[in-house]
């Protein structure tokens, strides 16, 4: 490798002058992260249908009154203050 200064300024890779390192001067270790050589472990996902379970659905909360005919929104999850 070689220097690309222009005007005095080092405008090349800066592997050139400096090798990877962290602000205490130290080396940068590689982190390799999660497998994803395996279609199982990719979480893709097509519009709104993705790999991931569903969220279970909520059952708890109180009935609240005068609802009337209501078949749906009858229950109250929440502070209710």
């Amino acid at each position: 490798m070689y220097s690309k200064k222009v005007m005095g300024k080092e405008v090349g890779n800066a592997a050139v002058y400096a090798p990877p390192h962290t602000m205490t001067g130290k080396p940068v270790k590689a982190n390799p992260g999660p497998d994803r050589s395996d279609a199982s472990t990719v979480n893709m996902s097509v519009g709104n249908i993705n790999r991931r379970k569903p969220p279970e659905a909520k059952t708890t909360g109180i009935e609240t009154r005068g609802n009337g005919a209501a078949t749906k929104g009858r229950i109250a999850r929440g502070p209710m203050a």
